[in-house]
């Protein structure tokens, strides 16, 4: 694709980038194949090559509009176009960056943004979010049904693991997880203790940083990353062996700490090595795959219906290691129809279009359950709540299905 950029941005860090990416997409239109919103409108501006060529006239000085930004907002970032892609374009990385030019150049209505800085100040803290769940959690039954599918039910985490290991590794917290489900991270952490594995939260450390940044508030979500990288950096030169996820979205996020950062000299070489540690807990357990065999033997009898989400299977490009584990506890796992499709939970997305999300939702879950699933797991909590929403099936985190079965071993 041939492009001659505006000043404003021809010389900047970012224009360079967006440059390089836009040279590279050859307008074949393979990804509109696999859009979610695509599928779901049918317009080219609602699939990936339209919104490249949207971003590109913004790039190159034509004003953008509240049509532009009406199409950008409605792009999930599920990054289902990259896998598709066979010229490489880093879509992502250049609807970032559009997203967020438009955002300067068009105001938006005062609802809209209220609800935006409401999120990017109260999810990303914990201080915040949680007394706000636990009081969510408290009247549930009262709230209407459209705050309930915000708000799960009270969960109870179990007992975190006591055992002292000479093997330790991070575990990142998170922002919302602890508050939603607090069983995940101390399912991960009982898991790892079987391998003979202290997971350990490092004080200080806190939301990833996606929050803001896909809120286009890109210095907030830097903030967020540095302040992570202070609080893991003094465990990293202990000799923390890796910083395990347990939500995919946040996964993906911080393995891109160091292009996030990269020209932040304080910064790019400490953000280079956190994103090199960071594994979602899917890569190492796989690596403990016969010790985990040895343990689990079959112990899970259940249909199980395992959704990967977007952040796992095109994020990250991990496919197959949670199948594998889950049969090696003796699950018969089978992807559902259009399994490379977004949920439509996709961060605050669910918040800022529910329509298309809660669409995006029915036609996953009609899919999920065709196989008659007694349970269904993910990967990433914005997945399993915008899932459990619809739907009387259980959701949970495949670790916890792990942890269960490691329990009546």
């Amino acid at each position: 694709m041939q492009t001659n950029l505006a000043d404003f941005i021809k010389h900047t860090r970012e224009g360079k980038e967006a440059d390089a990416i836009l040279r590279n997409c050859v307008h074949c239109g393979f990804c509109t194949a696999t859009c979610p919103t695509y599928q779901l409108l049918g317009d080219e501006l609602d699939g990936p090559r339209g919104r490249i060529y949207l971003i590109k006239q913004v790039l190159e000085g034509k004003p953008a509009t509240a049509k532009t930004q009406l199409h950008l907002d409605r792009c999930l970032t599920c990054r289902n176009c990259e896998t598709t892609c066979p010229s490489g374009v880093q879509y992502g990385r250049l609807v970032d960056i559009g997203r967020k030019i438009v955002e300067v150049q068009v105001p938006r209505p005062l609802g809209q943004r209220v609800l935006r800085t409401a999120l990017k100040q109260v999810l990303p803290r914990k201080w915040l979010f949680t007394p706000a769940m636990k009081a969510g959690q408290a009247v549930r039954g009262l709230l209407p049904k459209s705050l309930q599918n915000k708000v799960p039910p009270k969960q109870d985490a179990g007992a975190w693991p006591s055992r002292q290991h000479a093997r330790k590794m991070l575990l990142l917290d998170g922002c919302v997880q602890p508050a939603m489900a607090p069983n995940i991270n101390a399912a991960a952490a009982r898991v790892f203790d079987a391998l003979d594995v202290q997971l350990v939260i490092a004080p200080g450390a806190g939301c990833c940083g996606a929050i803001r940044h896909h809120l286009n508030d890109h210095d907030a979500g830097l903030k967020d990353m540095r302040r992570n990288i202070d609080a893991w950096w003094p465990l990293v030169e202990a000799g923390a062996e890796a910083i395990v996820m347990t939500a995919s979205g946040c996964g993906v996020t911080v393995k891109d700490y160091g292009h996030m950062l990269a020209h932040d000299p304080a910064y790019a070489e400490k953000a280079a090595r956190i994103s090199l540690l960071t594994k979602d807990l899917s890569e190492l357990l796989y690596e403990f795959d016969s010790a985990l065999q040895a343990k689990l033997n079959g112990k899970i009898g259940k249909r199980v219906a395992w959704h990967p989400p977007c952040t796992l299977q095109h994020g990250q490009q991990i496919r197959g290691k949670v199948e594998g584990i889950l049969r090696a506890a003796g699950v018969d796992v089978q992807l559902c129809n259009d399994s490379h499709l977004c949920c439509g939970s996709a961060g605050t997305y669910s918040v800022l279009q529910p329509e298309l999300s809660y669409k995006l939702r029915d036609d996953k879950l009609a899919n999920l359950q065709a196989g008659n699933p007694e349970l269904i797991v993910s990967a990433n909590i914005g997945c399993l709540t915008h899932l459990q929403s619809g739907t009387a099936t259980p959701v949970r985190h495949w670790i916890e299905l792990i942890d269960s079965a490691l329990a009546r071993a």
